[in-house]
């Protein structure tokens, strides 16, 4: 019987890259399937959430993701540009086109069932250090491409009908809480709730101990 669990997931969130290529790497080699579900970065849905944190909040957090990712022997810099932009006067209570569409054409992904692959690729193109202006160009595309996905396709879908992408976005967001916690990446199985790149290895446990079976 496939298991299956389902990954809440932001664009902007180094962490969500780094957990990617394992889950996508689960999927290959055992019979469980991962249900996408992504969603807006905190700073887009709770923007006062980073106004509020004490300054050694930051300084850690830079200091843990380019830590974490040399631990994992994964490539990483800080994406050019942010997916996620921030003014003086706004912080980032402003407009934010990157994230929207690229959150967009993840819901996109999923619907035509390549949600998991579509990630780990522009995840990559956006955090891995090999790409500059990743949404200028064909960067986005030959993401999609290598995913098994027709970018324009999923981008006219996309421009079509806006709304009902954010709407899809938002219910994401409700069940999310709903599941135990607001943070990303989040897998939940049988209805608990594993938070962090840190806790694949637990929900990897999980999954075997309901009988998760080589492919």
């Amino acid at each position: 019987m496939t298991l299956s669990y389902d990954l809440y997931w932001s664009f902007r969130s180094p962490y969500s890259y780094m957990v990617t290529g394992r889950l996508a790497a689960l999927e290959r080699d055992y019979d469980v399937a991962c249900n996408v579900r992504p969603v807006y970065p905190l700073a887009v849905r709770t923007p006062e959430f980073f106004e509020q944190q004490d300054p050694l909040w930051i300084r850690y957090f830079m200091t843990d993701v380019f830590r974490e990712a040399a631990f994992l022997g994964l490539p990483f810099r800080w994406p050019r540009p942010d997916p996620v932009q921030r003014s003086e006067g706004e912080g980032y209570r402003m407009r934010q086109p990157y994230i929207h569409r690229l959150t967009h054409l993840g819901v996109a992904a999923v619907q035509r069932g390549r949600g998991l692959a579509f990630l780990d690729e522009v995840s990559r193109t956006i955090w891995d250090g090999g790409t500059d202006n990743w949404h200028e160009g064909d960067h986005l595309a030959q993401a999609a491409a290598r995913a098994g996905l027709d970018f324009a396709g999923m981008a006219a879908a996309v421009d079509a009908d806006p709304a009902a992408f954010a709407a899809a976005v938002e219910a994401n967001q409700l069940a999310q809480r709903a599941a135990g916690h607001w943070g990303v990446p989040m897998m939940t199985f049988n209805g608990e709730a594993f938070f962090g790149q840190d806790r694949f290895d637990q929900l990897k446990w999980r999954l075997e101990q309901q009988g998760l079976q080589r492919r």
